[in-house]
């Protein structure tokens, strides 16, 4: 999850530095008899428009994992959902027509409460535009399926087709 969330992050923060800063490096006034405290450039971090002390850069937070590991993380997820009843195998899953009060009717019959991860052995549009328009319900083909979805959830419904799927991708 940790892994995940870090490479979802862009990285592209920046602020310069009084290097950076366009204008001159003339000394802003002479350094004794002012009476004001003494100065260089008006780049300095201490006045505004100035430049940063300790900026932020630019850099890669990607973190890195064995697909070996990656996989047996999502099984150990899913072997706690399993456990603890919260993955539901359907015998087929097909709507004829997209419409998202039959998956409303599908989710109650279930005794869904609270968010639902769908996962398909390929795309099916008439499943997915039925729960686009729920909150709580994502739906994933099964190859894509990844540790902060499957934790995010409280529920994972899967057919019995996308079981193939499943199972060809943890091993």
């Amino acid at each position: 999850l940790v892994r995940q969330q870090a490479n979802a992050r862009l990285g592209t923060h920046k602020a310069k530095t009084r290097g950076e800063v366009r204008g001159t490096t003339a000394k802003w006034y002479r350094q004794k008899g002012t009476g004001r405290a003494r100065h260089g450039d008006r780049k300095a971090p201490i006045f505004v428009g100035g430049g940063q002390a300790h900026k932020p850069v630019p850099r890669d937070y990607t973190k890195k994992m064995p697909r070996k590991m990656r996989r047996l993380a999502l099984r150990s997820a899913l072997s706690v959902k399993a456990a603890s009843e919260e993955i539901i195998i359907l015998d087929s899953l097909d709507f004829e027509q997209p419409k998202t009060a039959q998956m409303l009717e599908l989710l109650d019959n279930l005794k869904v409460e609270g968010s639902a991860v769908i996962l398909l052995p390929e795309r099916n549009e008439n499943v997915e535009k039925s729960a686009n328009n729920l909150k709580d319900v994502k739906t994933l083909r099964a190859s894509y399926l990844n540790i902060k979805d499957l934790l995010g959830c409280d529920y994972v419904i899967i057919p019995k087709s996308a079981l193939s799927t499943l199972e060809s991708f943890l091993v």
